[in-house]
């Protein structure tokens, strides 16, 4: 009897045969009591009569889907003979349940490194009903394209897992709707949230936004060089950048009140004479660990300043001299020599 079944529908039994005559023949029927039948005895043209079991209430086949019955028929002899048949009603199913998810909300935390294929989480749902009204299975409700891209299901075991690479820096976090159908086409639908954990696979950028070069070698103390920005695209410890100058150059590094931006500055007086130009490197190390470095190259080209007047190569020349020597003769040869260059460091003599 489908569980479908409103009260009061019949269902014909098969009727009890006594080999007696007359009133050793007449039968009459019981049936065990049972709250969801009662036994109902339709006369046929014959005289004979035909027993019936009678619904009486709304069945449940979650609730119970078989019942034991026990049909008597008892003649009217004396003293009266019986005879039983067992009758087992079996409910069959309707689907008239929808599949339950075991939580409203399943949430997941991964590393943005997880390998594509791994499984992230399983959602598990059931449905009361029998046979495929009962079997489920699991599929993206109405979900963005860039969803499908990164996570699979298993329609059959609502296994969740990464289609592809995770980018934290891209989207740290997933929510999205599941849906779990059954063979009769009753859906519901569960929530997923699935957060992606930063790990520290990006170096540290350093971008040159301004460079001043050439610098005057006369350019006083704390003269700005450079204007740079550090970046790195993790988060938390990760994303934390120090900066250092490896060299001998007279700069050293500030940060800006901003965090990413760094400025270098003269530490002290600039000397042409003694460099010309100043090669750097930047350094910018993460808080990662392993921790992770970026790097930049910076030449500083000196510009000469008239900083150095021209230097003979003796203080003092003595030169002995004939009374005799023709006007216009050679005495000395002096030399001035001047550590400028260009402009500056052309000597004339007077």
């Amino acid at each position: 009897i489908g569980e479908w079944t409103l009260p009061g529908a019949r269902f014909p039994l098969e009727m009890a045969r006594d080999e007696d005559a007359g009133s050793n023949s007449l039968l009459t029927y019981q049936l065990t009591s049972n709250p969801s039948f009662t036994l109902a005895l339709n006369e046929n043209p014959g005289g004979k009569r035909q027993p019936e079991l009678v619904l009486e209430g709304a069945l449940d086949r979650e609730k119970q889907s078989s019942f034991e019955l026990v049909l008597m028929a008892v003649d009217g002899g004396d003293p009266a003979r019986s005879g039983t048949v067992q009758i087992r009603v079996n409910v069959t199913d309707l689907n008239d349940n929808s599949p339950v998810f075991s939580k409203r909300v399943y949430d997941a935390r991964v590393a943005e490194n997880l390998p594509a294929g791994s499984l992230v989480l399983r959602v598990v749902a059931t449905d009361a009903d029998a046979g495929s009204n009962g079997r489920v299975s699991y599929s993206f409700g109405n979900v963005p394209d860039g969803v499908r891209s990164f996570f699979t299901v298993d329609s059959d075991s609502g296994e969740i897992s990464t289609a592809g690479p995770l980018d934290f820096e891209e989207k740290s976090k997933y929510i999205f709707r599941l849906e779990a159908r059954d063979g009769g086409g009753l859906t519901s639908h569960c929530e997923v949230q699935i957060d992606i954990t930063d790990e520290n696979d990006n170096a540290p950028e350093i971008t040159i936004l301004s460079l001043s070069s050439p610098v005057p070698e006369d350019a006083p103390t704390g003269t700005v060089v450079a204007l740079l920005k550090v970046r790195d695209r993790d988060s938390g410890e990760n994303g934390q950048v120090s900066c250092e100058l490896s060299g001998e150059a007279p700069l050293s590094i500030v940060a800006s009140s901003g965090g990413s931006y760094k400025v270098l500055v003269l530490a002290k007086a600039l000397d042409r004479e003694e460099a010309a130009f100043h090669e750097l490197v930047l350094r910018a190390i993460d808080g990662g660990d392993p921790a992770r470095t970026g790097t930049a190259r910076i030449r500083v080209t000196v510009l000469d300043a008239n900083d150095n007047a021209p230097v003979f190569s003796q203080a003092e020349y003595t030169v002995r001299v004939p009374e005799d020597v023709p006007v216009g003769s050679v005495l000395v040869s002096l030399t001035a020599n001047d550590a400028d260059e260009g402009l500056y460091g052309n000597v004339k003599y007077s």
